[in-house]
């Protein structure tokens, strides 16, 4: 007979901005595995795959949310692309008021 697990069927999904080092340009994406997508990042940019993101050195994680469900991720991901700069800005600096690399955090 099957018992019922409370974790079945939960995962987590993350909405993240990462950045450049100059912490001038930013990419805003979605996964369920964040530090596995970091690091898709990072080697993007070492091997020269032609991405946004390897183009302008993006791979610092500067914001994230955590969700349970994958359409409120991707719902919030779509409302955040919608947003001017200073907007995103304002969100980072209420998560992170020093703007530091968070990719340790993973």
């Amino acid at each position: 007979m099957n018992e019922f697990n409370p974790q079945q069927g939960f995962h987590s999904y993350y909405v993240y901005i990462i950045t450049n080092r100059y912490r001038s340009t930013f990419y805003i994406g979605m996964t369920n595995n964040i530090k596995l997508r970091l690091n898709q990042h990072n080697e993007n940019i070492e091997t020269g795959n032609k991405t946004f993101a390897s183009k302008y050195n993006i791979e610092f994680l500067v914001y994230y949310e955590k969700f349970v469900w994958v359409e409120e991720a991707i719902a919030r991901e779509k409302q955040l692309k919608k947003w001017r700069r200073e907007k995103k800005l304002d969100l980072i600096r209420s998560f992170n008021p020093k703007f530091e690399f968070l990719n340790h955090h993973f």
